[in-house]
């Protein structure tokens, strides 16, 4: 089971949420919540690069003792910077280019594109068992995250819940008043671009609405830029998931597209 978060502030939960938040604080992104020794937590930082879009500008993460953070072509851990591939005590972490992967023994996988996209897989004995933006990993939807007992909580809220309080850290929670705009008229360049021959082997491994309605968000938050993140970012997702769910995408990327 995968969490995942990409692009234009959009997260994936383990149950399958999917929802938008545009923190800019530094929140838990999924960790380990029980109340005795817990094994890992993923910490994430997103800011806007300088086109104004959504980037992770740093990745800290605690597997049992060992401390890694994470920037663009960066893997510094306990406090030293590490060439990769780096191995200590379970914990083996591979970089390229493109992506920065961490594998954990004791259960946990990360891929990291370096810019907005990062995926956790978690092995299913932390069913039940975690807590952050990625939800509770209980198989339900919905519950716990936007419903916990009485209460219900909008996506914003949600988001702001999961906030590391650091005393100096200067960055404002979202507010949670704002509505989404409903972006139906990008609702067919969308489907056409997700149901495209490339992607056939995907169609029956995916829940194809849930891409089609954050590529519409994405066209809306763009107001008619044309610029590669607006329309790419989805799809890239879209196809990274397609993979990890065993489906081969084909070459999707053109000269003039992404």
């Amino acid at each position: 089971y995968v969490c995942s978060t990409w692009g234009n502030n959009h997260f994936k939960t383990f149950d399958g949420d999917v929802y938008q938040f545009p923190g800019v604080c530094e929140y838990n992104f999924v960790s380990d919540c029980r109340e005795a020794y817990k094994e890992f937590s993923v910490h994430i930082q997103r800011a806007l690069n300088s086109n104004g879009h959504p980037e992770i500008q740093y990745i800290l993460m605690k597997i049992k003792d060992i401390m890694v953070y994470l920037k663009p072509n960066l893997v510094v851990v306990d406090g030293r910077i590490v060439k990769t591939p780096y191995y200590t005590s379970g914990v083996l972490i591979e970089s390229n280019e493109i992506y920065t992967k961490i594998y954990a023994k004791l259960g946990l996988a990360l891929m990291w594109n370096q810019q907005d996209a990062l995926m956790v897989e978690l092995d299913n004995k932390f069913n039940n068992h975690t807590c952050g933006l990625c939800g509770d990993y209980n198989g339900i939807q919905i519950y716990n995250e936007f419903i916990n007992g009485d209460a219900s909580y909008n996506s914003i809220t949600y988001g702001n819940m999961q906030k590391i309080s650091k005393p100096n850290a200067k960055c404002e929670d979202p507010d949670e008043t704002q509505a989404l705009p409903s972006c139906n008229e990008h609702r067919d360049e969308c489907q056409r671009l997700l149901t495209s021959p490339a992607f056939a082997d995907c169609r029956l491994r995916l829940n194809l609405e849930m891409y089609i309605q954050a590529c519409m968000q994405d066209k809306c938050a763009c107001n008619g830029k044309e610029d590669s993140f607006c329309l790419c970012s989805t799809i890239s997702e879209y196809s990274r998931q397609c993979s990890h769910a065993g489906g081969r995408p084909g070459e999707w990327r053109t000269q003039n597209f992404c």
